[in-house]
């Protein structure tokens, strides 16, 4: 219980907080973005697929807690559809973290390339469709 506690603080609670503290700045701005970091792994269609790559790990606290997120960029986007603001979930991939121990040594991402996919759902253009899951080689499945 303790390790989902922790984990839903970190990756769920964490963004709420911080989207709830700035929402009244971004609504008075010309072009908002919320851009949340999500992972595949967090991907319910993933989860439950046994052709897909993800479908194997299990990291329970860690994919609901992604999910839980994944849930509120969905809920965002509808919520500010009548808003400039745009809603996205990216997944960075597997990034050279001190996450757990093998990411230092086995994630080909270093952050700055991870960081990109992040800067591209940051910068959307004002046409661009809010509540959506991407990664670096476009939509990924909820």
């Amino acid at each position: 219980m303790r390790l989902f506690r922790e984990t839903f603080e970190t990756n769920l609670f964490g963004a709420v907080s911080v989207t709830e503290a700035f929402l009244p700045l971004l609504r008075a701005g010309d072009a908002g973005r919320i851009v949340n970091v999500s992972t595949i792994m967090g991907s319910l269609t993933d989860q439950t697929d046994p052709s897909s790559p993800y479908y194997a790990l299990t990291m329970p606290a860690y994919q609901a807690s992604k999910a839980a997120l994944n849930n509120v960029t969905i809920a965002l986007a509808k919520q500010l559809v009548q808003t400039p603001i745009k809603v996205t979930s990216v997944c960075p991939g597997f990034v050279q973290t001190d996450l757990t121990p093998m990411n230092r040594s086995q994630a080909p991402l270093t952050a700055a390339q991870a960081a990109e996919i992040v800067i591209r759902a940051a910068t959307l253009p004002a046409e661009a469709e809010s509540g959506t899951f991407v990664d670096a080689d476009g939509p990924v499945p909820w």
